[in-house]
């Protein structure tokens, strides 16, 4: 097994090599970098891997402008610390997205996944395209309504009503159309996998807003944006390096 492994990050880079270790024993072979440059060159060289591991964030850019400039034919694996990226990474040869700090389970899995949808057959461009058609279909049952549960009960809040979400300790906090809070249980990074990502944005690390429910956008400092929110009666700020994504977002 020929694995090339893309960690910028020495303790990461260990911990994998050791899991890999773990799983294949004798049988693993791997090459390791840390940067866009050394990935686009061992990329384009005579080497041929048979799984690529891969961070998000590497030393200088992202894993990303690897793979944009060299074409592979190769499945990977995204193993991040970043979980605001999924559809970025199955839009390239990514079967699977593992977030830090993960387990030899979660490694296990994504390495069983592979060899079940690759070792029984010859790798194919169209293997990948069958996936990714697989992916988005499995992707259109988004979230519809949220069932909260209060003291009297369990009320129902249709997503068409959610204004603004955000990380709330080890909770999440909805804002509704009415200004109405609402705590429930959930992670913030699975969370936003199962919303529509036509109507719903991450703006930054803890704050999800909803397309429909945005009163106005100004300018704000260091290329950032202040948001103005039905139901919520304070501005919130687009991150520096979500606020291109976000002025895109707004023109589909």
């Amino acid at each position: 097994m020929n694995i090339l492994i893309l960690e910028d990050e020495t303790p990461a880079y260990r911990k994998l090599v050791n899991h890999l270790q773990n799983y294949f024993g004798d049988q693993l072979e791997h090459r390791h970098v840390k940067s866009v440059r050394e990935g686009i060159s061992i990329l384009s060289g005579p080497y041929t891997f048979d799984l690529i591991l891969s961070d998000i964030k590497l030393l200088d850019g992202t894993s990303f402008e690897v793979f944009k400039a060299v074409s592979v034919n190769t499945p990977i694996i995204f193993c991040t610390a970043f979980d605001d990226y999924l559809l970025d990474a199955f839009n390239t040869n990514g079967i699977a997205y593992i977030l830090k700090p993960y387990s030899q389970k979660d490694i296990e899995d994504a390495i069983n996944k592979y060899q079940n949808l690759f070792q029984t057959k010859p790798i194919e461009n169209n293997v990948f395209e069958e996936f990714k058609t697989l992916l988005k279909q499995e992707r259109k049952a988004y979230k519809k309504r949220f069932a909260i549960k209060k003291k009297s009960g369990i009320q129902l809040v249709e997503i068409d009503d959610v204004s603004y979400i955000e990380a709330y300790g080890d909770l999440c906090k909805l804002i509704d159309i009415q200004g109405n809070q609402h705590l429930f249980s959930n992670n913030i990074g699975s969370l936003i996998i199962d919303l529509d990502p036509s109507q719903f944005f991450r703006i930054n690390r803890s704050q999800i807003v909803s397309i429909k429910h945005i009163v106005s956008i100004e300018p704000y400092a260091k290329n950032r944006l202040s948001l103005m929110m039905v139901g919520l009666d304070k501005n919130i700020l687009t991150s520096t390096t979500t606020t291109k994504d976000f002025r895109k977002w707004l023109e589909q």
